[in-house]
């Protein structure tokens, strides 16, 4: 058996995963609950059909793959079942962005240490390009008092619809870590995660490029990420995907309150699932990871990494980690991608760096 498997393997990010893996010459093996989809989605790849988590799990345990790549959301859901399964002998990596996978992965270091295996969580654009960019910008510097990251994805989209998987990750990943409500934002103070608003702190951005977006505060795995990768006391995660307008952000408490009702809940992801997407270009030729970093002295460092469409970079990363952990670059333990491969990872796959000191 062909040592990469792909779990979802007929998904947008499975299939352009396998496309990536398969230009570095390694040909995985596509995994999903439709036969037909995967064997469209094949191209002469071989498939395995597991119609659920556990099916998927059993599986795993029973062939034992080198490294399992995990694009099956609500990663809340999935994640840890599927690091399970690959114990004692495999590597796993996600494409996990909210706030409560990426901790729980993390939170695995000691057990996947003592394992000799190697799990990477967070190997999509939003962690992977500002983590990137923290690491880059805090390299030789004593440990920073406060940190900013700022995710600018530009994104083509496809015909469909928004779909099961993605609906339960927004529905279900907000952000179900200690440090505030259910459903509520996070941010660190002092070190410690505490409440945040969802949408708070909107900045207006000049992109490199000379365009402006704005972003705001959003409970995703990058503030974990430039956290740990950065040491800071305080750290706030962004994205230009967050709701920032006045009256959004005023509604939204009233909102995230009724997703604490289990039945509202579930039927807001089944409504979500089923909404319409239509194709439309990317809104911008470059995506972009950015960070501020501020040191007790006062001194200032801001960063950005320039990458592609965002979609093909959350192809390109996850590549050429199994391409590293298959050529047993990786170490044992739990990390986000920059955490174990360091700045140079992004540049790798492609990324620009760009960097300016204010002071």
């Amino acid at each position: 058996m062909t040592d990469v498997w792909i779990l979802g393997g007929t998904g947008r990010s499975g299939r352009a995963i396998a496309a990536e893996l398969r230009r570095r010459s390694i040909e995985p093996v596509l995994v999903g609950r439709d036969a037909g989809r995967l064997k469209a989605a094949a191209d002469g790849l071989p498939t395995i059909v597991a119609g659920s988590v556990r099916e998927t799990a059993a599986a795993i345990r029973r062939e034992r793959p080198a490294v399992v790549v995990n694009t099956v959301g609500p990663f809340v859901e999935t994640a840890l079942p599927l690091l399970d399964a690959c114990l004692p002998a495999g590597h796993y990596l996600d494409l996990a962005n909210d706030l409560a996978s990426v901790t729980a992965i993390l939170g695995r270091h000691g057990e996947l240490t003592a394992a000799g295996c190697t799990a990477v969580t967070g190997a999509g654009f939003g962690v992977t390009a500002t983590e990137s960019v923290v690491v880059k910008l805090c390299e030789g510097r004593p440990t920073p008092r406060r940190v900013r990251v700022d995710m600018v994805p530009s994104l083509a989209a496809e015909d469909g619809v928004v779909g099961d998987a993605l609906a339960a990750t927004i529905v279900e990943g907000i952000p179900g870590v200690e440090g505030g409500g259910r459903f509520q934002g996070r941010r660190y103070r002092d070190g410690r995660l505490t409440p945040a608003g969802l949408g708070s702190d909107p900045m207006k951005l000049v992109l490199p490029d000379g365009s402006t977006v704005t972003t705001a505060g959003m409970p995703l795995g990058e503030l974990v990420a430039a956290q740990r990768a950065s040491g800071a006391a305080d750290v706030l995660a962004a994205s230009s995907e967050a709701p920032s307008s006045p009256v959004v952000r005023a509604v939204l408490p009233v909102a995230t309150a009724l997703l604490a009702i289990g039945p509202v809940r579930s039927l807001l992801r089944r409504r979500l699932a089923a909404v319409p997407t239509r194709a439309r270009p990317k809104p911008r030729e470059h995506s972009w990871g950015h960070a501020v970093v501020q040191w007790p002295d006062g001194s200032i460092r801001e960063g950005w990494l320039r990458v592609g469409e965002a979609q093909s970079w959350t192809a390109t990363v996850p590549a050429e980690l199994v391409r590293r952990l298959l050529a047993g670059q990786g170490k044992p333990g739990a990390y986000t991608p920059a955490a174990l491969f360091g700045s140079t990872l992004a540049e790798a796959c492609g990324g620009v760096y760009q960097v300016a000191v204010h002071r």
